[in-house]
């Protein structure tokens, strides 16, 4: 019988699974503490950062510019004193804040800008908009509506991102949209007082002729900011403050119905439904209920006529002015042109002058980007929008046992509400290469960026892959989703 050597038989131990490095993990700061197993999202949504979500300081004469630029494109300056300079004033504060910024950027981290995917998406969707401009029927519109505000827009949605990098100035920047929206609010409603209803003779009219001139831009505004002001509300802890912010939702509400702006009493609903199904889950059925007879009830005590005109929607006969039919009329035209020009369109800004039945916009952001830029535009347009908005359905899942101690959960519903609104209030007006969309994705995509950093946490959407692997019995990898293209 031959002998084995004692160094054959070694003692067997269980080997302990590989630490992660130490750098690659931050402990979270006491605001966002640890929450319970049970409650702890699946592992892969949520992935230890490497190091690509940390946001370094700086940036504070952009931001300072910014804002400032940001209170000028609200406040309109120059229709209250006309002058060239504050005829101009925006588009210099715009210049100087693009200069700041890539002085700024470029110094702190040596690249033009964070690449997150809505950034991608944005050049893409800027990309569409160039290809679409020597083959557009008149390339002078259409390089016109690109160099105007949407181009602009563009560029203050990169600036935005990166150099809104705390949480103080997020909320700065919320508070600013807040309380223009609860001044238009104010006026709108003390027009209506004062029997001021310029629109068609029964509507609250906007403000100036600049971003909030026209009606329904207005009310667009004041939809969109809306749940801001409701989350606000949630999340505050001080008394008083609950009070501020439930009369600032009460004033918009009044405004927006004041407005008699179709899409924005829809964006409105959807906006109360959405914090409905949040904050109570388990009772979904009253909440459809109760929604239904809010409505009703909205609809009964309601200015005079505001009942025929939001059944105008799907009667059009009901409206006495007739919009609601040309609405649709151009709705099918714009679908119809964006079929017979599937590639690239016929070029920004082509459809009104050159395509409409009688003058007019799609007033429809989704058939505004098919019939102008084609179908591949539509896809990153909207991919735009609801990318940030599933990542915020994530965040609002993991910091949902802390609301108690932390405001974050009921921001990441109150911007998830927001962006809700744009959709459904966008589908009413021709807005897709306004402000409205770029500020509201920028918001969203900094509150992303500020979590992740403070909490060392990336956060993605879970994979089908992954999906297909947890009803298969497997457990996914923490790094499936590792590390995208940045944070």
């Amino acid at each position: 019988m031959i002998r084995q050597s004692q160094h054959d038989y070694q003692t067997v131990t269980r080997s302990r699974p590989a630490e992660a490095p130490k750098a690659a993990i931050r402990k979270p700061v006491p605001a966002f503490a640890e929450e319970p197993a049970a409650d702890r999202i699946p592992v892969s949504r949520i992935v230890l950062d490497q190091e690509g979500t940390f946001l370094k300081r700086g940036h504070v004469m952009s931001f300072g510019a910014l804002f400032l630029f940001t209170a000028v494109l609200y406040a309109r300056p120059a229709e209250f004193y006309p002058s060239a300079f504050t005829n101009k004033l925006a588009l210099i504060l715009g210049l100087v804040t693009f200069g700041l910024y890539l002085i700024s950027q470029l110094a702190l981290e040596g690249t033009l800008t964070a690449r997150p995917r809505e950034v991608h998406l944005v050049l893409l969707f800027m990309l569409a908009a160039l290809l679409s401009i020597p083959l557009a029927i008149d390339s002078s519109i259409a390089w016109g509506e690109f160099s105007a505000t949407f181009i602009r827009g563009v560029l203050i949605f990169i600036v935005i991102i990166n150099v809104t990098r705390t949480t103080a100035r997020l909320k700065a920047m919320l508070f600013l949209s807040v309380v223009t929206a609860l001044v238009l609010s104010g006026i709108a409603v003390n027009d209506y007082r004062l029997g001021l209803l310029t629109i068609e003779g029964y509507r609250a009219a906007g403000h100036g002729t600049g971003i909030f001139g026209n009606t329904n831009d207005m009310a667009l505004h004041l939809v969109t900011m809306l749940p801001i002001s409701v989350a606000l509300f949630f999340g505050a802890r001080n008394p008083l403050m609950k009070v501020i912010h439930a009369g600032c939702a009460l004033v918009m509400m009044s405004a927006i119905l004041l407005s008699y702006s179709r899409g924005a009493f829809l964006g409105m609903l959807v906006v109360l439904v959405f914090f409905a199904f949040k904050l109570a889950p388990g009772n979904r059925v009253a909440i459809v209920l109760l929604a239904i007879v809010g409505a009703i009830t909205v609809i009964l005590l309601a200015p005079s006529g505001y009942g025929t005109r939001l059944l105008s929607i799907f009667l059009p006969g009901l409206d006495p002015g007739g919009s609601a039919d040309q609405r649709r009329g151009e709705l099918f035209r714009s679908a119809w042109v964006a079929l017979r020009h599937p590639l690239l369109g016929v070029g920004m800004g082509n459809y009104q002058p050159l395509m409409s039945l009688k003058g007019l916009v799609t007033h429809n952001s989704y058939t505004q980007v098919a019939a102008e830029m084609g179908a591949t535009a539509l896809v990153l347009y909207t991919m735009f929008i609801v990318s940030p908005l599933r990542k915020l359905a994530v965040i609002a899942r993991d910091s949902f046992p802390t609301r108690k101690s932390s405001d974050l959960y009921y921001l990441a519903l109150g911007l998830q509400a927001a962006l809700l609104a744009y959709m459904v209030s966008s589908f009413f007006l021709s807005v897709a290469y306004a402000w409205y969309v770029y500020y509201l994705v920028g918001y969203a995509v900094c509150f992303r960026r500020i979590y992740e950093s403070e909490t060392g946490k990336l956060i993605t959407v879970e994979t089908r892959k992954s999906r297909r692997q947890k009803t298969g019995g497997s457990t996914p990898s923490i790094t499936e989703n590792a590390r995208p293209a940045a944070a």
